[in-house]
């Protein structure tokens, strides 16, 4: 039976994969971490060893209050610098003062202290850096959530993180780095659990604004909740993450896994198909999707994600982000196509829920 059921879905996949494949971004039009219409000009000159582009963009946006633009603008022009960052240097020469430019300097400096084995210790150097830049930054929420970010790496304890997280929401209420960035703290691979991740996305997306990114939190909830914990790594851990094999850990919680993929699918209802700014949510939102095996509804969110594939969730664990993006699209797009009778007519896939669970 097994045999002749395999025979039958291989037969399902050959028939209906082609079509299925219609609403899909071809395979090589689909961009990695594309950089919107005001950042692209910005690494464009920054590659010429020009700083200004960034300068004004970044200015622009402080001034604006534009602070989740601003947020996602200083961590790739830092990810630009770390491996072409002779443009910042001129820049912290012309203005060695200049808010923006120290800001993308603190952030490319945390992102190489974070890749040393002495991380914690390598972080805590970093402190008489980011202090003051927090401290200085007025209503800007950045400098507070590269400082959380700071402080789950060396280690900091709840006390002390709960501060940074409570000036940081002074600063922004809603701002989605900076909720990220507690989730991650409150998760089960670093200082908390699933239980309170998942409390505390739930109550943030409660209060967030219609739109706001913010009500994606708990489908980050749902990613960590689905990645194997790490050895080592449960409620108040204090050292660096042990090497070796994955402890096993209790069974994800499947319940609010599928509630947070269903207020992930709200949100993404939203926004236009191809839209750029929800991009990063619907790959996470398509990952969870996949885990479950919400078929239909995974190869939907795939089609809706447009050219814009993101380096997370699918570059976790070292894999090649955009070729892992790619196989697991298609994946979602065989088995839709081997669970459709053959007698199914064109146009009525797209529209139902998939099974959950594999």
């Amino acid at each position: 039976m097994s045999f002749f059921r395999a025979l039958v879905g291989a037969v399902r996949a050959a028939r209906h994969a082609p079509r299925l494949a219609e609403g899909l971004t071809p395979d090589d039009d689909v961009l990695l971490d594309a950089p919107d219409g005001r950042l692209a000009p910005a690494l464009v000159a920054a590659a010429l060893g020009d700083p200004e582009p960034s300068a004004k963009l970044l200015a622009t946006t402080r001034d604006a209050g534009e602070w989740e633009d601003r947020d996602r603008y200083v961590r790739r022009l830092a990810t630009f610098a770390y491996s072409r960052g002779e443009w910042l240097d001129r820049w912290l020469e012309a203005a060695p003062r200049d808010p923006d430019a120290l800001l993308v300097s603190a952030q490319l400096a945390v992102g190489r202290a974070w890749e040393s084995p002495a991380r914690a210790e390598r972080l805590r150097e970093l402190d008489p850096l980011l202090r003051p830049l927090a401290e200085e930054s007025g209503r800007d929420p950045v400098p507070w959530r590269l400082a959380l970010d700071h402080a789950r790496g060396a280690h900091a304890g709840h006390a002390a993180f709960e501060g940074l997280w409570e000036r940081a929401l002074l600063r922004s209420p809603h701002h989605y780095g900076c909720h990220v960035a507690a989730l991650t703290y409150l998760s089960a691979r670093w200082y908390g659990s699933d239980r309170a991740a998942f409390d505390f996305a739930e109550q943030a997306a409660d209060d967030a604004a219609p739109g706001s990114l913010v009500r994606a939190l708990p489908v980050r909830a749902a990613h960590e909740a689905l990645r194997p914990p790490a050895a080592g790594r449960g409620p108040g851990a204090s050292g660096p993450a042990p090497s070796g094999p994955p402890a096993a850990g209790p069974r994800p919680d499947t319940v609010r896994i599928d509630a947070a993929a269903d207020r992930g699918l709200a949100l993404s209802a939203a926004f236009g198909a191809g839209d750029p700014w929800p991009a990063e949510v619907r790959n996470l939102l398509a990952y969870v999707l996949v885990e479950r095996g919400r078929w239909e509804e995974a190869l939907a969110e795939f089609g809706r994600t447009g050219p814009y594939a993101t380096s997370f969730p699918w570059a976790v664990g070292g894999h090649d982000p955009l070729r892992r993006f790619l196989a697991t699209r298609d994946r979602a797009r065989t088995e839709v196509a081997r669970r459709t009778p053959l007698r199914e007519r064109v146009g009525t896939i797209s529209g139902r829920s998939g099974p959950r669970g594999h």
